[in-house]
């Protein structure tokens, strides 16, 4: 392992008096030797904490339009309205309907009569099986008109669209109503594959949202999805908030911060990493064998006054600032 370690400047120069060419009146000649402070590159075990950033997605989005074209009969609900499941949302024109539950109260009468008769054997099976799958049919028909006559929400949310009024015809070209589910509400956000064995279904996240600043959610890691995207080298993670009291509404920029436990990390001073002018290189200066050594660097996240070095020194090294490459150098620490 090395032992040379970062410093930074702490005075202009100290003056080392040494014997020097000799005049009449022998005078000493002031060699320089700048003093600095010795910081030491540290290898400690830090947390790694990555943050990704997502828009709010409703968890659930219901279109609602009946199968056919139809006059609407009545709306009862506007944007922004809260609905439960199975909450009727729409009365459509209903003259079929009744037509409908005209013929299958007339054939339930009909089949009971047959099935009277069937039991005492004044029908064949042939005649009782007709009429039975009669009624079914009609049975079958008259529930789909229901469904398509009586509109009612599939599930617990809020309606975010409303496309036509009372009276319009319904004519299939976009949906009459949006129903969004928005407790719980979903994140999808895409890691880099470097995390793919460390991030796991179940996780607990933090969240934060710009429109509550302060505020802090949480959530739970849903869905990991099982490949990579190659031209991105991400993968697709899905996260879930239970938003119970609706604080969190679809399209809000979202923020995650996902713990992925801690690891050794390289950390150097900030005051010590210097920016080369003209270019994002960053560099430092290391002591070794009493003079300041250029070295270029790799920063990574910065830690309170510290900054993750991912290459150019190894633990146990020093830099500076401020200096210039094989300058004399003496440590005030020592």
């Amino acid at each position: 392992m090395n032992t040379y370690r970062l410093v930074s400047l702490v005075t202009a120069v100290v003056l080392l008096t040494g014997c020097g060419l000799k005049t009449d009146k022998q005078q000493d000649v002031a060699q320089e030797k700048i003093v600095v402070r010795a910081a030491a590159v540290t290898l400690e075990e830090v947390p790694r904490i990555n943050e990704f950033t997502a828009t709010v997605q409703a968890n659930i989005i219901n279109n609602i339009a009946p199968q056919m074209a139809a006059r609407i009969k009545k709306i009862y609900v506007e944007v922004g309205d809260f609905v439960s499941k199975g909450q009727e949302l729409v009365q459509m024109d209903d003259n079929n309907l009744e037509q409908v539950r005209t013929q299958l109260e007339n054939m339930e009468v009909s089949f009971s009569r047959v099935d009277e008769l069937y039991k005492v054997g004044g029908v064949s099976r042939s005649e009782w099986d007709a009429q039975k799958t009669g009624l079914e049919v009609l049975r079958t028909q008259y529930s789909n008109l229901v469904e398509n006559t009586q509109l009612v929400s599939p599930i617990d949310g809020v309606i975010t669209a409303r496309h036509y009024d009372s009276g319009d015809l319904f004519g299939m070209s976009m949906p009459l109503l949006v129903v969004e589910q928005i407790s719980p509400v979903k994140l999808l956000i895409h890691v880099s594959e470097s995390f793919f064995t460390k991030i796991r279904k179940g996780m607990e996240v933090e969240i934060r949202l710009d429109v509550y600043p302060g505020e802090l959610f949480k959530g739970r890691v849903s869905i990991v999805y099982p490949t990579i995207t190659a031209a991105t080298r991400t993968f697709p993670v899905e996260i879930v908030i239970p938003n119970v009291n609706r604080k969190v509404r679809p399209g809000m920029f979202a923020r995650v911060s996902i713990d992925f436990g801690a690891e050794p990390c390289l950390l150097v001073p900030d005051q010590s990493i210097i920016k080369q002018q003209g270019s994002g290189e960053r560099y430092v200066y290391v002591y070794k064998d009493g003079k300041a050594q250029y070295r270029l660097v790799e920063p990574g996240r910065r830690l309170d006054s510290y900054y993750e070095c991912l290459s150019g020194l190894e633990e146990g090294e020093t830099g500076l600032n401020r200096l210039t490459n094989g300058a004399a150098v003496e440590l005030a620490n020592e």
